[in-house]
């Protein structure tokens, strides 16, 4: 007989061990069943379970109890003990015997700690036997079994055990769902919460809602709202309990609970039924962004609860859910959700006869500014000033005498509690405002927008909120160039300009160099400093090595990028991408579309190294990837794909349609070249393992050693030649000019101890002698202080720069020991 018994021959001898009469044999034979199994009840080990289940009571328990006294052969392993019990509990069954009830619930203890099972160990028998026993199970426990069937292909009992277990109503481990199970005790309060779990499509029909409707007016609108936005804040908490996650899974404690998700789907749901609230369309809007929000090894948290949060706002009437939208179409960039904004937002501009962007300027609030970056509250006999300082929102406050107090005064807190929390509020609310809208501005560049002169003072010069961006930029006003200074619109000479027909924002290319920096200058003179780049913005003009390769750019070719900061900023950016995997899969080069030029803009990337756990994170995506070429083509011409690995790119028309050319780089018009270019040109300077200090040794293996040193102390790009500009005007205003200057591609700081160089392109070091390199990690927001006025936001490694170079300059001063062990 061979080694390997199949289930027929264990089905004979274990007929023969029955008729045997010896019910420790027929134990012992059982085990060798179990043992080849691996713990799979199906097939024809159904068989086998059914012999054992038609024995005699009395013959039944005496194979109880003599699989009892053989537990003790399962040793320590988890899955051996879990698999004996299970045959233990199905040979049992209807039996008033339990010697190993303990056992039993230890593993149920331990089960407590997992985020599912496989079925097939049939894990719920466990479940089953305890319920039998007359014990309940623990609430995680329960979370478990709810979760194990939730997966794909659950057997028919399982989803039918957890279809019984309605206590608690919500899973435990989370925050959210614990403090709604505490809310939540009264019958009618768990009525909605389990009508919320039955949010199981991804959109709420008319049945739902209309029971939905009659749960909310036996508990009272008003008293849903304020209770259900104190759970939502909660989401996305560390778990109460951690799960223990498998060695080859994501770390599972990052996930929302799959049981619970489809509750909060459903609270959203009912959230949008009830009369139009701010703080309702603030909850759901950050209950979308907490979603979204990435985790290592799952992407997104969960998106069918962001979807859910978008689809409700769309059902709110009123300003603050299309504020909202409008918000969260400038942020999203996953794109099952981006697509549902877009249709709310569509739908909305379509009811009022209105465009997509003109229902994106209208829906911006003024959250209680009364003017232009301003608003003044009287609360008893304090003032609260409400002011817009740059990118964001700070409330002052003044006594009776009119002079300023550092903090909230304390009659205020007493008898002004609602009035200063709405405050609040609103400080939070246009501080995402302000960002939303200005990346909004800065992605107008390419939009080929012009405004009628009235509407365009409405929506953005004279605007609330958006005006404090708008009056930061510069505009071309019926072919004439102006900006806003001592409260008019100005031209460069100080001309003021107090009427126009139409209106588009301003760029500098096709501008004469000399106009450019006469409007640097203005904006220095008059202290403004804009929201993003714009007179200092950087300019790609096409190269002598570009025309020469006509269809393609090889400006941004060779470098090596972080592939998921890459990929998170292209889609900030507007570029459609997908991560690549080290498997045999291919994949379309990172494209941005411009539907209003008819064009496709591609950037070519592969997937770097092949060591999986090296070069890849766990669950197989690259870490990095190896750049190459920037194309256009017709925005309906068929895709390129490569292999994620590397290999040629190649079109795939299919259709009988033959492959579509590159355009030539000298078809492109400027302002697309630039703008485009600057994107890639950002991708590669945030991304590049060149801008990290920690990594002169050159990574895995140092095989990127000379690419970051040529890198992070190479020839400058673009953006750092900007810098480089503004700095030449800058340091002279700095307390430690006399300690600067600048020298080629280096800002040279001397210090006490050493003089030391920094890179203008990455922000590296090198210091005397030898030019020995110097790490010094930035912090995550660097801040320069003493730099005085800077001509726009945004730069940070302009930051990073001014703050070594303060540091640097008073190096006797510097008391971090990991600087000080290189010095």
């Amino acid at each position: 007989m061979s080694a390997h018994r199949t289930p027929r021959s264990h089905l004979d001898r274990l007929r023969d061990r029955i008729a045997e009469g010896d019910m420790g044999r027929v134990a012992d034979e059982a085990l060798r069943v179990l043992d080849s199994s691996r713990g799979s009840w199906h097939g024809s080990w159904e068989q086998v379970l059914d012999r054992l289940r038609e024995l005699p009571a009395g013959r039944r328990r005496e194979l109880v109890h003599a699989l009892a006294d053989r537990f003790a052969q399962a040793g320590a392993d988890t899955e051996d003990r879990c698999r004996h019990l299970v045959l233990y509990a199905l040979v049992s069954e209807d039996l008033d015997d339990d010697p190993l009830a303990a056992e039993r619930r230890r593993a149920l203890d331990d089960l407590a700690g997992r985020q599912s099972f496989w079925y097939v160990t049939r894990l719920d028998v466990l479940a089953r036997a305890e319920l039998a026993a007359g014990r309940p199970l623990p609430a995680p426990v329960v979370a478990v079994l709810r979760r194990a069937a939730l997966d794909a292909w659950r057997a028919d009992d399982l989803v039918a055990l957890a279809r019984q277990l309605t206590d608690p109503v919500l899973n435990v481990g989370e925050a959210w769902a614990e403090q709604a199970l505490r809310d939540a005790s009264t019958p009618d309060w768990q009525a909605l919460l389990r009508h919320a779990l039955t949010a199981t499509a991804s959109k709420p029909t008319a049945r739902w809602d209309k029971q939905a409707r009659a749960l909310l007016d036996t508990l009272g609108t008003d008293r849903v709202r304020d209770t259900v936005l104190t759970w939502l804040p909660l989401v996305g908490r560390p778990r109460t309990f951690p799960l223990e996650p498998r060695e080859w899974e994501p770390d599972v404690n990052n996930a929302y609970d799959p049981y619970n998700a489809t509750a909060l789907r459903g609270l959203a749901w009912l959230l949008s039924l009830l009369p139009p609230d701010p703080g309702t369309a603030r909850a759901l809007g950050a209950l979308v962004e907490t979603s979204l929000k990435k985790a290592a090894g799952l992407g997104p948290r969960n998106p069918k609860v962001a979807n859910a949060g978008v689809v409700a706002l769309a059902r709110i009437d009123g300003e603050a859910a299309l504020a909202e939208l409008a918000r969260l179409a400038t942020r999203v960039t996953y794109k099952a959700t981006a697509k549902i904004l877009d249709t709310a937002l569509e739908a909305r501009a379509t009811a009022l006869g209105l465009s997509r962007d003109e229902i994106e300027e209208l829906a911006v609030p003024a959250y209680g500014l009364t003017e232009v970056g301003r608003a003044t509250h009287r609360l008893g006999e304090v003032t609260a000033l409400l002011e817009i300082r740059g990118t964001r929102a700070v409330l002052d406050w003044r006594n009776a005498a009119g002079k300023p107090v550092k903090s909230v005064p304390a009659a205020v807190k007493r008898d002004h509690a609602d009035e200063l929390k709405d405050l609040k509020a609103a400080v939070k609310d246009i501080d995402k405002m302000l960002t939303a809208q200005s990346e909004r501005l800065d992605r107008q560049f390419l939009a080929r927008r012009s405004w009628p002169y009235a509407a365009w003072r409405e929506r953005y010069l004279d605007h609330p909120l958006v005006g404090t961006l708008a009056r930061r930029l510069l505009w071309t006003i019926d072919g004439r160039t102006a900006g806003y200074a001592d409260g008019e619109l100005r031209t460069a000479a100080g001309e003021p300009l107090t009427d126009g027909t139409r209106v588009e924002l301003w760029h500098p290319v096709g501008h004469e160099p000399a106009e450019i920096v006469a409007w640097r200058d203005w904006l220095e003179r008059h202290g403004v400093t804009q929201p993003f780049k714009q007179a200092h913005r950087e300019v790609y003009l096409l190269t002598d090595a570009e025309r020469a390769t006509r269809t393609y750019s090889n400006r941004f070719a060779a470098h090596i990028l972080r592939q998921h900061q890459f990929h998170s900023l292209a889609a900030t950016r507007g570029w459609r991408n997908k991560l690549r995997l080290c498997v045999d899969d291919s994949a379309p080069p990172a494209t941005r579309e411009l539907p209003q030029w008819g064009l496709r803009a591609e950037y070519w990337i592969e997937g770097d190294g092949e060591e999986y756990g090296v070069d890849t994170t766990e669950s197989g995506s690259y870490l990095r990837l190896r750049t190459d070429q920037v194309r256009f083509y017709p925005i309906d011409a068929p895709e390129n794909w490569a292999h994620c690995y590397g290999g040629e790119y190649r079109m795939w028309p299919g259709g009988g349609r033959g492959p579509v050319e590159p355009l030539p780089l000298e078809d492109i018009p400027p302002l697309v070249l630039s703008e485009v270019l600057r994107d890639v040109d950002l991708f590669v300077g945030v991304a590049s393992v060149g801008n990290d200090p920690t990594w002169q040794d050159g990574g895995p293996d140092g095989r990127f050693r000379d690419y970051w040193t040529s890198y992070g102390f190479g020839e400058l790009n673009q953006s750092a030649e900007t810098r480089r500009a503004l700095l030449e005007r800058l340091i002279p205003r700095l307390a430690i000019a006399d300690r600067c200057r600048l020298e080629g591609r280096f800002l040279q700081v001397k210090g006490e101890r050493h003089t030391y160089r920094i890179h203008l392109g990455s922000g590296n070091i090198l210091r005397t002698p030898n030019d020995q390199y110097l790490c010094i990690v930035p912090k995550s927001d660097p801040k320069a202080q003493g730099t005085g006025y800077l001509p726009f936001e945004g730069d940070r490694v302009l930051a990073v720069i001014l703050s070594k170079a303060m540091l640097l300059a008073e190096d006797t001063k510097i008391t971090d020991p990991s600087i000080l062990s290189q010095l």
